[in-house]
Formats: C-alpha cells, sequence, structure tokens
C-alpha cells in the first residue's frame, strides 16, 4: 500500500541489531501531518491528498497561505501531495503520524540538498586538476580553455565548470525503515538523507520493487552450471 508522511531531519546515529551488527541510520521527526486538501476523480481527474506538516504562528504566513490551511483548522508551513491508495478513505483534518510505516518498509526520500555556494569545477564536477609542473602556475584547479574552433563557435550548455553547487531537490530511493518510535514519533532510516540537520523531508513508499532472490545466497540455481561448481578443474573446487 502507497503511503507518505512528512517530517524532519534530526541527525544520523547508529543503532545495533539482534545479531550485534552496527547499523548506521538517520532519524527523522515524521509528523504528525494534517490532510489539508482532497483530490478526486470527479474534480481533479485524479486521487491525491495534500498533507500539511510544522504548525506555525499565522503571522508567519501570508495570507492565501493562511487561508488554504486553515480549511484544515491549522497554520500549516509545509505543504505537499501525495498518490496514495486509500486517498479515498482520508478527509480533511485527518492526521497522520509516524505509525503509518513499519519497521521493514522501503521508502523513497525526498529533500534539499546541502547548498555549498560557488565551487570549482574539481569539486562540482570532479574533474582532474592540472599538472603539477613547472609552468603550472597558481592555476592547477582551474577548468583551463574549453573554447571551441571556428564550428560551432561556442560552449554546449551542461559542460563541468565551475557554478553555484548543491541547494537542489534530491531523492534518495530504497532504504530501509528500522525502527519506529510510536511515543517519541520518530522513524530510524538505514544509511543517510539528504539535507542538513532540520531539513523538511519527505518519506513515501518506494517505487522500486523487491524480490527475493531464489536459492541459497551466491549459488546458482541453473542446472547448465551444476558441472562448474563441481569441475575438479576449478581452484575453487580443489581447495575445498
Amino acid at each position: 500500500m502507497e503511503k507518505a508522511i512528512i517530517g524532519k531531519k534530526v541527525g544520523m546515529t547508529q543503532i545495533f541489531d539482534d545479531a550485534g551488527k552496527v547499523i548506521p541510520v538517520t532519524v527523522i521527526q515524521a509528523g504528525p501531518c494534517t490532510v489539508v486538501q482532497k483530490k478526486t476523480e470527479e474534480k481533479d481527474g485524479y486521487s491525491a491528498v495534500q498533507l500539511g506538516f510544522e504548525e506555525v504562528p499565522e503571522r508567519k504566513l501570508t495570507k492565501p497561505e493562511l487561508g488554504h490551511s486553515k480549511k484544515a483548522g491549522k497554520a500549516l508551513r509545509v505543504l505537499k501531495e501525495f498518490k496514495l491508495d486509500n486517498a479515498d478513505s482520508l478527509n480533511v483534518g485527518d492526521e497522520i503520524d509516524a505509525t503509518v510505516f513499519v519497521p521493514g518498509d522501503r521508502v523513497d526520500i525526498t529533500g534539499i540538498s546541502k547548498g555549498k555556494g560557488f565551487q570549482g569545477s574539481v569539486k562540482r564536477c570532479n574533474t582532474h586538476i592540472q599538472k603539477m609542473t613547472h609552468g603550472g602556475g597558481p592555476v592547477h584547479r582551474h577548468s583551463g580553455s574549453m573554447g571551441s574552433s571556428t564550428d560551432p563557435s561556442r560552449i554546449f550548455k551542461g559542460k563541468n565548470g565551475a557554478g553555484q553547487m548543491g541547494n537542489e531537490q534530491v531523492t534518495v530511493m530504497n532504504l530501509d525503515v528500522v525502527q519506529v518510535d510510536e511515543e517519541l514519533g520518530v522513524i530510524a532510516v538505514r544509511g543517510a538523507v539528504p539535507g542538513p540537520k532540520g531539513g523538511v523531508v519527505a518519506l513515501h513508499s518506494s517505487v522500486k520493487k523487491v524480490f527475493e532472490k531464489k536459492g541459497a545466497a551466491g549459488i546458482s540455481v541453473n542446472p547448465q552450471k551444476a558441472s562448474a561448481r563441481v569441475n575438479p578443474q576449478k581452484a575453487s573446487a580443489r581447495n575445498r
């Protein structure tokens, strides 16, 4: 089932599983989110809900924003729309909390990456530096000449070069939900999440489908490869 929620990145930590293995996780303060608007097939041509997050004083919103979120009875700063399977059963004013997800779920997380300002091509595009030989001067990390000849007499858009880095929407896909704390309203997700501490992120069910592999890990179940596993000419077979 499609599930979604808006949250705030708290930071990274580590937890230990039952086997004692360490798991790096990102802690997210998920919700509570309020349904601010409902899209229907009859009126809008599709089913979806708009969730609101982070209640703020009314003076911090413009009058159009305040009038829109007031339909749910709250002044909410962050609004995001999600297409959910149960959108028809949700109504304006309903709340969604962190318990909508359970350990074992896989989620895609969208956030705004950290802004790094104006950066050179070496850091921004991973280009190599110039040779550190005589005559290089103080320009080892510069891009150097990149002008074209008579045709086309210009530089094509998208070429690696210096410019503004970061501060763009990034989605990290297929992360595991490791723990859900109902009392604190937090979700622990395996791995890193885009954005700084305190940044707003959106969690929704992963679009990638994970299929369980048949047979033991690392062993082929193809009968045509059976002879290769027991071939005495192979060094791996002789060392068994």
